[in-house]
């Protein structure tokens, strides 16, 4: 517990810097881009499997694939069943591959409520490499949109300052998904 509220005010006292970010290449995309991170020294307690799409990834835990969904953010569809791929759901689930290729260790926070009406375990995502904070990169690239559901709103208002410099900077679904 306190590694995660140790998280939690790193995170939140790093939202200031979080104005400067800007759209991401390929290239850039495995880099350290955002301003969000967990601390030093974070120990993986997963390694990614497979990434299903934007906001759902596969990872092992302890010998065992298990299905997360990234709290807090929602990225266009492009696998759900009876359902259009949606726009920028390719872009999106891209970028999630980018920054979580298969074999990446990651570091999963829980919050409140573990699991969704799917079965999937609900998790914020750190890169354990170099902490980045993938539910919230994904977020302030523009690759995403806030969804917040009671009681997981740990980083709530963080993805909605993200949601918004990401609308004002134009970048992601904001520009290409308008109108």
């Amino acid at each position: 517990m306190a590694m995660a509220m140790m998280m939690r005010f790193g995170a939140m006292a790093s939202v200031a810097m979080a104005l400067c970010a800007c759209n991401q290449s390929e290239a850039a995309a495995t880099e350290a881009t955002t301003t969000v991170s967990a601390p030093a020294g974070l120990a993986a307690n997963a390694v990614i499997d497979y990434v299903v799409d934007g906001d759902t990834v596969d990872v092992i835990i302890d010998g065992r694939t298990e299905r997360i969904r990234l709290i807090g953010i929602d990225t266009p569809e492009t696998k759900k069943r009876d359902t259009p791929i949606e726009c920028f759901g390719p872009e999106a689930s891209a970028y999630t591959e980018l920054l979580l290729p298969v074999g990446t260790p990651v570091y999963i926070e829980r919050d409140i409520v573990n699991r969704d009406d799917y079965g999937r375990l609900l998790g914020y995502v750190y890169r354990a490499n170099d902490g980045i904070f993938v539910n919230y990169e994904l977020m302030r690239q523009g690759f995403a949109q806030p969804m917040s559901i009671p009681p997981n709103e740990a980083f709530a208002e963080l993805f909605a300052d993200a949601a918004r410099a990401a609308e004002a900077d134009n970048a992601g679904i904001w520009a290409a998904c308008s109108g």
